[in-house]
């Protein structure tokens, strides 16, 4: 038995879940969600709580990741989940007009990351944030953004999240005279 999976989901007064066969539907205030699940696994929804239990002891493995992808879905439709990034680099800038997030980050040519449904981009300084209810959407967003630029070992220039530590190598070493 998982040790996560066992661990029952409390709803929000706000949040419906609906189990229809083998599709589990997140309703909240900020939107909707729904998951296949796994075959063996098995969702009941009851007294306002989410429990995932498997129907064999040979997928185990499923019961804890079922469980927690309901509970990143439950905390999504509530509160939105946002991944920040930090761009450093002299001449590195970004801007969001609407849905797209335009970088200038040294190429010979502006960069434009459209966002899609569900995700929003918001840059205040030097600092860009990617907001959405689903979690691995926000996540594989800012991933990608990051990727366009990550942070060299050197200076630090590029993309890093928020409190991600970078580090740093020396470089060169300065020749001595003998």
């Amino acid at each position: 038995m998982s040790r996560i999976g066992k661990l029952p989901i409390k709803l929000a007064e706000n949040v419906t879940v609906k189990v229809t066969g083998g599709l589990v539907e997140v309703t909240g205030p900020k939107g909707n969600l729904s998951l296949n699940l796994h075959p063996a696994a098995e969702v009941v929804v009851k007294d306002n709580q989410v429990v995932v239990s498997v129907k064999n002891e040979e997928s185990k493995n499923i019961h804890g990741l079922t469980r927690s992808l309901i509970a990143n879905m439950v905390h999504g439709v509530v509160e939105e989940w946002v991944k920040i990034l930090e761009l450093s680099g002299t001449g590195f800038r970004a801007s969001a007009t609407g849905d797209e997030l335009q970088l200038a980050l040294g190429f010979s040519h502006p960069v434009k990351v459209s966002a899609p449904s569900g995700i929003k981009f918001d840059v205040k300084e030097n600092k860009i944030s990617v907001t959405g209810i689903d979690k691995a959407l926000v996540g594989e967003i800012a991933a990608k953004i990051r990727g366009l630029k990550p942070a060299d070992p050197y200076k630090a220039k590029g993309f890093k999240y928020e409190n991600e530590v970078i580090r740093r190598k020396a470089g060169k070493a300065a020749k001595t005279a003998a």
